[in-house]
């Protein structure tokens, strides 16, 4: 097992495991077959990357050598609404970055040999958007309205968002600033959320997984001892299964709950008190060679992570 932190020699720790995850494959169910092959690319070393795709709408793409992932920005809500701010997941089969030249062909759903997009978010959490629990329902902001990147690769995709100001019932307003950081070797991308409110007082938030985002069905494991989430995905073709998993601090947890959309881990958090939880994911065809719900679940309970905030220094 690798563990989060990732140092010096990131490089040949990916390459073992993208050649593990091969192996693997080698006994799984075959990849789709290719629509048309994308672009190639400039090097296939293993690499972190984050990038705007401002030919998109502003969609936020960051990727390592194990998954792949989008948020979607404020440009979006008028030619796609209702877009929100769930977290998608792609499926990826290599260890070079490939979001970018997939998102450029216009057909991000399809299979072009490195990986692809069939996790549909829709206005569910995705792969651990979060919102604010009230009154029985969850309550989430839109598309984020700004973005910093602070690393872009080789070795780290690390930036941060603002989300602004969304109603709470009508109690309250509540706004959100949260950094994402998805080093090489881990199916896991920290995050590091501040929740801001015009009213004092704790908030209860709801991260979440979205029950329908990979198709109707799967299975869900929930482990509030550890803080864990797991989902198994459904069967959906020859396009495999999305793993996706969330670790929060189980001293945190208030509740678990589902809604229409989400399977939902309920926290208690301070406005302006910054808090670290964790989105994992993973193709069933894709890096990792996790072919089984049992492989999936064990992985994720076993990722060493760390929930301290970082200092105020370093934010």
């Amino acid at each position: 097992m690798v563990g989060w932190r990732v140092a010096g020699g990131a490089v040949s720790i990916a390459l073992a495991l993208v050649g593990g995850a091969v192996a693997a494959r080698q006994q799984a169910a075959p990849l789709p077959l290719v629509v048309s092959p994308l672009p190639p690319p400039p090097d296939r070393n293993p690499a972190a990357r984050v990038v705007l795709a401002e030919y998109r709408h502003d969609d936020l793409l960051w990727e390592n050598d194990r998954t792949a992932h989008r948020i979607y920005g404020h440009a979006l809500e008028a030619i796609e609404p209702p877009s929100g701010s769930g977290i998608d997941s792609w499926g990826k089969n290599v260890a070079w970055p490939f979001a970018d030249r997939q998102l450029r062909t216009g057909d991000q759903h399809g299979f072009h040999g490195e990986g692809m997009d069939f996790y549909n978010v829709g206005t569910g959490r995705g792969a651990g958007g979060l919102g604010v629990w009230h009154d029985n329902k969850l309550w989430t902001s839109r598309n984020f309205v700004r973005h910093r990147v602070l690393r872009d690769g080789p070795d780290v995709a690390d930036f941060e968002v603002d989300y602004a100001p969304w109603p709470v019932d009508v109690d309250r307003k509540v706004w959100e600033t949260r950094r994402f950081t998805l080093p090489l070797g881990t199916h896991f991308t920290r995050m590091v959320s501040t929740l801001s409110s015009d009213r004092a007082g704790p908030l209860v938030v709801g991260i979440g997984i979205g029950k329908h985002a990979a198709g109707a069905g799967g299975q869900i494991s929930v482990d509030a001892r550890r803080g864990i989430l797991s989902f198994w995905g459904p069967e959906n073709g020859d396009h495999g299964r999305m793993a996706i998993a969330i670790r929060v601090d189980p001293a945190m947890i208030v509740d678990t709950r589902a809604d229409a959309d989400n399977h939902l881990v309920l926290l208690r958090v301070q406005p302006g008190r910054p808090f670290v939880y964790y989105s994992g994911s993973a193709w069933s065809l894709g890096q990792g060679g996790f072919t089984t719900r049992a492989a999936w679940d064990a992985h994720v309970a076993a990722e060493r992570l760390d929930f301290a905030p970082p200092p105020a220094s370093a934010r």
